[in-house]
């Protein structure tokens, strides 16, 4: 019994669509052979009414006729239970109508007695005129579209066949869609001839009717009077007013039915269904409107009409069309506008290749998969954006020169929620966002796991996890930083800036730079800029600063340095017809900078903790850089593993991964170092300020330091 529930409960549905034809067919003639209940008798009637509505509804709806393939099979179950209900009705009245007005249900009795108002001879002029209407009218026309619809549809198939097999020959479809086009012209052919004898069923339904309603009437004269004992106007009255209700409550369903029958075959195959049709075709022109209700107005001022219909009606023909008229307008206006944009980009479709068409690489871009768009769409007020501008304005603030604009842009290449960050066109850094909720970042300090995506910070590398909104309050009191989605693309996109600050200062930068120190101080300017420097000397110094991340931000300083020992070294360098060192350059601005150095690495007044270099190292480090200029293989894999093993101690004692070294082994120790610690600072002994306190915490070559 459980194995029976279980294959019902997980084929129930197929095998219900596949027993609902079956089931109908044993429905229908049961009706006819067996006798029904007055209550299943109303129940079915309403069914009746309420299929027939839904047949209309859904021929209204159907944009072409294959999207009602079903109709007329539809239309063949639907007159059979319309035709096995007359059966099962006329059985009813026949049998049980000398006992009242109710005899036959309580429908048969609303539409005998209420809809006509018990005047059976009303009901039978109403439901001649609806035959007639459903016979002549409506299944006549409908009949004859169906008609020369399928003969069209056959005469065209072999010309629509043979498109088919061009098209697909020209290579401009494939062999699926030329395999789903041939199947739509077979089926389209298939539904016009099927509907062409449908059609016959409507008609046929119709003259039933009027057949069914004579048998019953005259049917009825004689039990009424025979077998029940009645007079002849008393049989006549209840017998005819109940097969009148019974004829109506079928003939009603069978005029809706038949309606949509028309409707199917008579609309024309376009992007719209038939009501849109209607409303966009039959009121599209605004000179229409106003003639009708000319026209219409006119009729209303005539003596003895009925001045109130005609003139509302005439008024509200006019508004519509005044109406229609201002749209038009505001349409042409629109369409004045886009043509000339229209034909400027088709000008430049048309235009031989130019200088125009090569697109400049944006200098910093920022790509984001479509889930992200909203982060970065200013018609939904992305906060992103918001954050980029404040991130330019810290920036320009801390380092001392404005970067260039984020260029963002959506690529549907990525993932939904991917994101990567470009330089000059090429990434520099990628991560994932997660909109809606909140990256808990572990800093070492966690106290209680939480429930979450794990990940890692795209910035600095830390552990963490996505998490819901709810949980955000939880991970903050175990000792997680929580931040929002914006927050990790916008600190991703700052940690980034500032490593690479050195490439995002151009000459263009430079330039403006010094314009902006030039209004302020224009000599100090046209002393170092051409006279001591070139602007490309002048850029490089700037560069190999920010590649050690030190701000650039008192360029008063900086200028006075170069300005000072630049003439110096281009007189030296003059001999041989070279430039300034620039690296000497550099060295000698960082010594003017020491204080602003070692404030960034140490801020207070505390003493310095810093990484030494033991004395022999230091000693054979000198001699390999003065000999070779160069480190050797083997000492350089020492070096690196025992710094690496210095800064995971100077960073667990809590202390900045600071490197102290000699001048003459602070530039080319940073270069080494820099691309396998860049947390790394490598500062030299000039830099240091006299009042500071230094003391060595870690050794690289020897023990600790103490």
């Amino acid at each position: 019994m459980s194995a029976l529930l279980t294959m019902l409960k997980s084929t129930g549905g197929t095998h219900a669509r596949l027993l609902a034809g079956p089931i109908l067919i044993v429905m229908v003639l049961g009706m006819m052979v067996l006798p029904l209940p007055t209550f299943l008798l109303d129940l079915l009637f309403t069914f009746n009414i309420a299929l027939s509505v839904m047949i209309l509804l859904v021929a209204m709806f159907t944009r072409k006729p294959l999207d009602f393939a079903a109709f007329p099979a539809v239309l063949l179950f639907a007159t059979l239970l319309r035709l096995s209900l007359n059966v099962a009705s006329t059985r009813v009245v026949l049998l049980h109508g000398h006992t009242g007005p109710d005899a036959a249900g309580k429908v048969i009795e609303a539409f005998g007695h209420f809809l006509v108002g018990g005047n059976f001879a009303v009901g039978i002029i109403v439901f001649i005129i609806l035959t007639i209407i459903n016979f002549i009218v409506i299944t006549k026309g409908a009949g004859r579209i169906a008609e020369v619809g399928a003969r069209f549809t056959l005469d065209a198939m072999p010309g629509k066949q043979m498109a088919i097999d061009a098209d697909l020959n020209a290579g401009l479809i494939g062999e699926d869609e030329a395999r789903k086009r041939r199947a739509e012209v077979s089926q389209e052919s298939d539904f016009f001839g099927s509907m062409d004898g449908a059609s016959k069923f409507v008609r046929g339904d119709a003259i039933a009717g009027l057949l069914i309603m004579a048998i019953n009437v005259i049917g009825g004269l004689i039990v009424g009077v025979a077998q029940h004992d009645m007079s002849m106007s008393e049989s006549a009255r209840v017998y005819t007013l109940l097969t009148i209700g019974d004829g109506l409550v079928a003939q009603i369903p069978a005029l809706v039915i038949s309606t949509a029958a028309g409707v199917v075959v008579s609309r024309v195959s376009t992007d719209q269904d038939i009501g849109q049709q209607i409303i966009s075709q039959l009121f599209s022109n605004p000179s229409v409107m106003f003639l009708t209700a000319g026209i219409i107005g006119i009729m209303g001022l005539i003596p003895n009409m009925p001045h109130i219909a005609f003139l509302t009606l005439a008024g509200a023909l006019a508004w519509g069309g005044w109406a229609m008229h201002k749209r038009r307008q505001a349409a042409e206006v629109a369409a004045a506008e886009a043509p000339q944009q229209a034909v400027t980009q088709a000008q430049a479709a048309a235009a031989e290749a130019s200088w125009d068409d090569v697109s400049m690489v944006d200098q910093l871009g920022l790509e984001v998969g479509y889930r992200l768009i909203p982060l970065v769409d200013h018609a939904q007020n992305g906060e992103l954006l918001h954050r980029i501008r404040s991130l330019r304005k810290k920036f320009a603030q801390d380092v001392g020169f404005l970067p260039p604009v984020v260029h963002i842009r959506d690529n549907l290449e990525l993932k939904p929620n991917d994101y990567r960050i470009l330089l000059s066109g090429v990434e520099i850094g990628h991560g994932v966002a997660m909109p809606g909720q909140w990256l808990a970042i572990d800093p070492g300090g966690v106290t209680m796991q939480i429930k979450g995506t794990p990940t890692t910070d795209p910035a600095f590398g830390l552990p963490a996890l996505w998490i819901d909104g709810s949980l955000r309050d939880q991970a903050q009191v175990v000792g997680y930083t929580v931040v929002d989605a914006g927050t990790v693309v916008a600190t991703h996109l700052n940690h980034l800036m500032h490593r690479h600050g050195s490439n995002l200062l151009g000459r263009q930068e430079v330039q403006q730079l010094l314009d902006r120190i030039g209004r302020d101080a224009p000599k100090l300017v046209e002393d170092l800029v051409p006279k001591t420097l070139s602007l490309t000397a002048l850029q490089k110094v700037l560069q190999g600063l920010l590649a050690e991340e030190v701000p650039i931000r008192d360029m008063r300083t900086i200028i006075d340095t170069l300005s000072e020992h630049g003439p110096r070294l281009a007189a030296l360098a003059a001999g041989t017809g070279g430039q300034p060192d620039i690296n000497e350059l550099i060295a000698l601005t960082r010594r003017s900078l020491g204080r602003a150095i070692t404030q960034q690495w140490f801020p207070g007044e505390g003493e310095l903790r810093v990484i030494g270099l033991d004395v022999k190292l230091e000693r054979v480090l000198s001699q390999a850089l003065t000999t070779s200029g160069g480190l050797e293989p083997g000492l350089a894999d020492t070096l690196l593993r025992e710094t690496q093993a210095a800064v995971e101690r100077q960073e667990s004692q809590g202390n900045a991964p600071v490197l102290l070294v000699s001048p003459v082994l602070r530039a080319p120790l940073s270069r080494f170092l820099r691309h396998h610690l860049p947390q790394l600072g490598v500062l030299s002994n000039t830099e240091i300020p006299d009042e500071r306190m230094v003391r060595v915490t870690a050794l690289i070559g020897g023990g600790n330091g103490q």
